[in-house]
């Protein structure tokens, strides 16, 4: 009987250690910041809240001060011409290039963005995705060879490996983010 119990209390230690590393796992793989305004926008521009996280987690890893090489600025990275274009477009009242650090600013900006590729590509994720990180030109190109889409309406083949790669994780990391997002995980990891 002693050893029955010993087994049963060594096996509820090891699975509280097993769920507590999965959950640090996920903290540092999957962190959420500035969910607030993430649930906001993507509510304001008909977006799924996931798909966000994932395109500034793969984008910026949620680092507000984060620059690429090429010039993206911020959490969900935008370039400054797709910035001025956005902007314009969007009639965004008194813009100062100063507040596209600030997470509201930026993750407005990005999830109009968002919504007019949504818009342009017929709600599809990965190509939404795709255009993100190549451009709308480039996904227009590609869906009208047939070396790349078959149908004309999905992307059989990514010509660009950084673009390929940039949508698998994307979409990966959208599905987690949508289990994040509908658990307890959520207010744990946005705290």
């Amino acid at each position: 009987m002693f050893k029955l119990l010993k087994f049963v209390l060594t096996a509820i230690i090891w699975l509280i250690i097993f769920l507590f590393i999965g959950y640090c796992v996920i903290c540092v793989l999957f962190p959420i910041k500035y969910g607030d305004e993430i649930i906001k926008f993507s509510k304001k521009y008909d977006l799924e809240p996931g798909f966000v996280c994932a395109i500034i987690n793969t984008e910026s890893r949620f680092k507000t001060d984060a620059q690429s090489h090429k010039g993206a600025i911020g959490l969900m990275q935008l370039m400054p011409g797709t910035i001025n274009w956005a902007v314009e477009k969007m009639e965004y009242e008194d813009f100062n290039y100063e507040d596209i650090q600030n997470p509201e600013v930026n993750i407005e900006i990005g999830c109009w963005l968002l919504s007019y590729l949504k818009g342009q590509l017929d709600s599809d994720e990965e190509l939404m995705a795709a255009a993100y990180n190549a451009g709308i030109g480039n996904v227009r190109k590609w869906l009208g060879n047939k070396e790349y889409s078959k149908d004309g309406e999905s992307l059989d083949n990514i010509p660009f490996k950084e673009t390929a790669d940039y949508v698998e994780k994307v979409m990966l990391y959208e599905k987690v983010y949508k289990i994040i997002l509908r658990t307890d995980l959520y207010e744990i990891a946005n705290n």
